[in-house]
């Protein structure tokens, strides 16, 4: 990606600062990071990715239903968790495995939820982020919701920063062609509720390109609802941190909502169902993976005259990280079946109820059958 007249990009692919135009108004943001935080940005960067090919592994080898590659998209996510206050709430998608690791998830309770053992894998309430949603779209109104219910209860606007809340949802560029999506964009500047849209954009959703879903730049369809946007690139951890600040500044401020597209590709597959093989061709690929956001920043750092030992012990760190990963989903426990009938609903239901009781006696009917049979 050739970044545009409207492009904030910070971190060059070759990692030097060379700031656009566009993001001259964002520099400011810039001045609450040292080199110490670079290097925590690229530890977990480096942590995020490990964690993703050992999953991807995982999920060959049968240990996972599904697993949702992220790989080539943690600088966007690595910057903008780093954006958020404590108090803010995150909406995520389904492959913000960044993102849950910089608030804290354990991300072994990620493959919980892809290994099809809970509900959700964690409690939003530790880490203010929300279960993954896997309804292309839907969270952009739960996020919505939530928004509003932060303006509604007075938490938002009040000038005091260490309270003031606002709220983050992330979304893949498919989920923009969703009526929900579109919707949530009208709710949310009718009430100027305090919410950050962040789009991803990885340049497909599954196998059709985003070409063929938007003529227009992504990021423009913002201005029609009312809202101010920002395009970024989202291979920049620099561009990603300063831009998601602003805007979450301004959102808490009482500013309403804001839009950004984070321009970056996803080097895996869609899932681990789909083969990319048969829409991508190796080029584009290649040419993506030039821009590495982990490669990016490690050249900067290398640049400000960081040694080697600190990218071998990244390098090392992560791939222990890694194990631990593995051997914690061996360590998985099955749970009981009425676990998937639990905590569905606040109060008993009759229907799931009725539906717990069949599957007890559905289960039951197996040993009384094996009984008979020994019995004969």
């Amino acid at each position: 990606m050739t970044p545009g007249d409207e492009t904030v990009q910070i971190l060059t692919p070759e990692g030097e600062v060379k700031p656009t135009k566009a993001a001259e108004p964002f520099l400011e943001q810039l001045e609450l990071l040292g080199t110490e935080d670079y290097l925590r940005a690229y530890r977990d960067m480096s942590y995020v990715r490990a964690f993703d090919r050992e999953s991807t592994m995982l999920q060959r080898q049968g240990q996972l239903s599904l697993y949702v590659p992220a790989e080539g998209q943690e600088a966007a996510q690595i910057g903008s968790a780093y954006a958020m206050r404590p108090q803010d709430a995150v909406f995520p998608s389904y492959r913000e495995h960044g993102v849950a690791f910089v608030r804290g998830v354990d991300l072994v309770d990620v493959l919980r939820l892809l290994r099809g053992v809970t509900h959700s894998g964690w409690s939003p309430e530790g880490h203010g982020v929300r279960p993954y949603t896997l309804v292309i779209g839907s969270q952009t109104l739960h996020a919505t919701g939530y928004a509003l219910g932060q303006k509604f209860d007075g938490a938002t606007g009040t000038g005091d920063l260490d309270k003031d809340e606002a709220t983050v949802v992330y979304f893949g560029d498919g989920a923009t062609s969703q009526g929900d999506t579109n919707e949530a964009y009208v709710f949310a500047t009718s009430y100027q509720v305090p919410l950050v849209f962040f789009l991803q954009n990885n340049q497909w959703a599954i196998s059709v390109p985003v070409s063929v879903q938007a003529n227009n730049p992504l990021y423009k369809r913002a201005g029609g609802f009312g809202m101010p946007s920002t395009h970024i690139d989202g291979n920049d951890v620099m561009a990603s941190f300063a831009v998601t600040r602003a805007h979450l500044e301004r959102a808490r401020a009482g500013g309403g909502p804001g839009f950004i597209e984070a321009e970056t590709y996803r080097i895996g597959a869609h899932t681990t169902t789909d083969d990319p093989t048969k829409y991508r061709t190796k080029d584009e690929e290649e040419s993506w993976r030039r821009r590495d956001p982990i490669a990016r920043l490690g050249a900067y750092l290398r640049g400000q005259g960081v040694g080697e030992d600190f990218f071998a012990g990244v390098d090392e760190a992560a791939k222990d990280y890694a194990a631990d990963v593995r051997r914690g989903v061996f360590e998985i426990e099955e749970p009981d079946n009425d676990s998937m009938f639990d905590n569905v609903y606040s109060d008993a239901h009759p229907q799931l109820e009725e539906e717990k009781q069949w599957l007890r006696r559905y289960e039951a009917s197996f040993d009384e059958a094996a009984n008979q049979e020994a019995s004969r």
